[in-house]
């Protein structure tokens, strides 16, 4: 028989999920697509440290993006991603990946026909297009949303639907710090803007791509 120490790993909820003495109450979050007709809803179970746990999945059905998206992520206590499952389904075909972080800091990617070793430029965060809640992961990570902070960062980034994988730049700089809602500027390419999260980092209102309902 096995035993289970509740002092040590925490406490079993109902559903039979592992709740650390830290964790949170469970959310499901919204957010709806500015300029197409989209939705990302995610359940999530936040820390007090930077730990997370998120399932979530997104629909667009504009005329450009029609697609459904499903996702697991979770990030450890240090804020570093360490697996990523993703599913989408278009009219034509569907596809999946895996991402998975390994001790030396390496990836495995997994497109379901094995594993292939990438370094990623050493990067710790995975941002998914569209899909607003990685940019929470780094955000807590580096406490940005708490205090003023400038960072460029090497980014696992995965296109919807087609699950490509590849390596880019990110920067992240706190603009403001409020006690309900901060700033913080967001750039990758040509591409920036001023994202607003709430007190725990989750984005409330990214202009052009989403916002929090």
């Amino acid at each position: 028989m096995n035993s289970f120490n509740t002092t040590d790993a925490g406490r079993v909820t109902s559903t039979g999920e592992t709740r650390s003495p830290s964790a949170r109450k469970p959310e499901m979050i919204t957010w709806q697509g500015l300029h197409e007709p989209r939705l990302e809803q995610v359940r999530l179970l936040l820390t007090n440290s930077p730990r997370l746990r998120a399932s979530g999945r997104m629909v667009a059905t504009g005329p450009t993006e029609q697609f459904s998206a499903s996702f697991e992520v979770s990030v450890d206590e240090s804020g570093q991603v360490n697996r990523l499952l993703l599913r989408t389904a278009t009219v034509l075909e569907e596809r999946q990946c895996s991402l998975s972080r390994t001790e030396d800091g390496a990836w495995l990617v997994d497109h379901g026909q094995g594993a292939k070793r990438e370094t990623f430029n050493g990067a710790l965060d995975v941002d998914v297009q569209f899909a607003v809640l990685f940019n929470t992961i780094p955000i807590r990570r580096l406490d940005l949303h708490r205090e003023e902070g400038e960072f460029d960062l090497p980014v696992v980034w995965v296109s919807l639907p087609e699950l490509t994988v590849k390596a880019v730049t990110q920067s992240y700089k706190t603009v403001s710090v409020g006690d309900d809602v901060s700033v913080v500027r967001f750039k990758s390419g040509g591409f920036e803007q001023n994202i607003k999260v709430d007190s725990n980092g989750l984005v409330v209102d990214y202009p052009l791509i989403s916002k929090r309902i």
